[in-house]
């Protein structure tokens, strides 16, 4: 009897302590929900009008025009039955869309562009930003500065300048991917030409030299059959800049050299024709190494550059039999001729600009900091004055051919 009443008195015990505990927890989660934010300032994505690429031109009375490619969510979700009236990408939807407007600065452009628009401007996925040519030359400095300040805008993304007006390059409907800012980033991942970032430019403005170098971009016309705007965007150099002004321009050829210079070949083919040897031979570098080496001996500003290249034949249009010792050396000189031409030509234009595009002033610094410190405020100047020697160790390592050279005899064939 006892115990059962003792039983009986410590499980109300128990059931007492447990209310009391959630009452105690409901009061607290009570207490505390007033204070909570949850996600009533949150932005959905369909309020947002996601920018892709964007263009900033000078247009008359001192202006700046704004120009951004906006991507279309309802051509995807749709189905492919997307906005835009029209059709690209193979007789797939428009992907974007492009609006403008113009203003005294970008700020002024995109308020405009804002009350135009039924989305936020969104500048997070933006991914490439194209100035144009008169813009590039009358000075980006103010330009970059926006971009620079407003916290959307990536620092990684890509950044050219356009031949002409910039918005016809958002404004063209590339045949192969979804719209031109894309393709742009493609060319730029293969090294096609320069890759520079917002953040790069930057670094390159602000630093000593105060020269930087842009991809050069102009719209290749569209093929037989196609509209004036399926045009596709493509590098054809580098813009040269001295401070924020562009001053001048490299060519494809030269663009290549300063590859070379900045370690960032890739997917490149050299076509070297020996001496002596009717034809020519195609070579796909595997892999090249370069090193700069700042020199100052008896008082002269020199500069060492090293470059250490393997490729392979993919073509031989010559009646060099390369498995020949004799015939391989002739050309692997043709092939180290090549790059050293490639690399002076591309020097010599950065000298002639007084424009450091390649930062070697950071490399002089590192290594002789007291001797710079002095020249430091006529850098340009003495790197105008730098004496350049090439050397370049170029080696061809796989022949790239199954049969004998065509119109050779087998006896030709041993005797080579």
């Amino acid at each position: 009897m006892n115990n059962g009443w003792r039983r009986t008195k410590i499980w109300e015990k128990v059931k007492r302590r447990h209310f009391l505990k959630s009452v105690l927890l409901l009061l607290g989660i009570s207490g505390t929900t007033p204070f909570l934010s949850g996600c009533w300032d949150r932005t959905e994505i369909t309020d947002l009008a996601i920018v892709t690429a964007a263009a900033i031109d000078k247009k008359d009375n001192n202006q700046i025009e704004l120009s951004i490619q906006v991507f279309i969510p309802s051509s995807i979700s749709g189905g492919g039955g997307g906005q835009g009236g029209g059709s690209s990408q193979g007789g797939g939807a428009v992907t974007t869309l492009v609006r403008y407007e113009k203003g005294s600065n970008i700020s002024d452009a995109l308020s405009k562009l804002q009350s135009k628009l039924p989305r936020k401007v969104f500048w997070g996925h933006c991914k490439i930003f194209v100035f144009g040519e008169k813009l590039a030359k009358e000075g980006i400095q103010e330009q970059l500065d926006f971009l620079l300040r407003h916290p959307q805008p990536r620092e990684k993304a890509n950044v050219y300048v356009s031949k002409g007006k910039a918005k016809p390059i958002l404004e063209s409907l590339p045949p192969l991917e979804n719209y031109s800012g894309e393709v742009l980033r493609e060319l730029s991942d293969l090294h096609i030409g320069m890759l520079v970032t917002m953040q790069d430019l930057d670094e390159m403005l602000t630093g000593i030299p105060q020269a930087a170098a842009l991809p050069f971009v102009k719209i290749l016309p569209p093929g037989k059959g196609q509209t004036k705007l399926q045009g596709i965007p493509y590098i054809v150099g580098t813009a040269v800049f001295k401070k924020d002004k562009m001053t001048g321009m490299m060519t494809e050829k030269e663009t290549r050299g300063l590859l070379w210079l900045r370690d960032e070949v890739e997917s490149y083919t050299v076509t070297i024709k020996p001496k002596g040897v009717k034809g020519k031979i195609s070579l796909s570098p595997v892999s090249a190494k370069v090193k700069i080496i700042p020199q100052i001996i008896n008082g002269k500003w020199k500069l060492l550059v090293r470059v250490n290249t393997d490729g392979s034949v993919i073509q031989n249009g010559t009646n060099l039999n390369l498995s020949n010792p004799k015939s391989l050396k002739a050309a692997e000189r043709a092939y180290q001729k090549d790059i050293e031409k490639r690399i002076e030509m591309a020097f010599l234009n950065t000298q002639d600009k007084k424009a450091d595009i390649l930062g070697l002033g950071k490399d002089f610094y590192r290594k002789y900091p007291k001797q710079f410190n002095k020249i430091e405020n006529q850098w340009n100047e003495v790197f105008s004055e730098l004496e350049v020697e090439v050397d370049v160790a170029a080696h061809i390592r796989r022949q790239g051919y199954i049969n004998k050279p065509a119109g050779l005899s087998e006896e030709e064939v041993k005797d080579k």
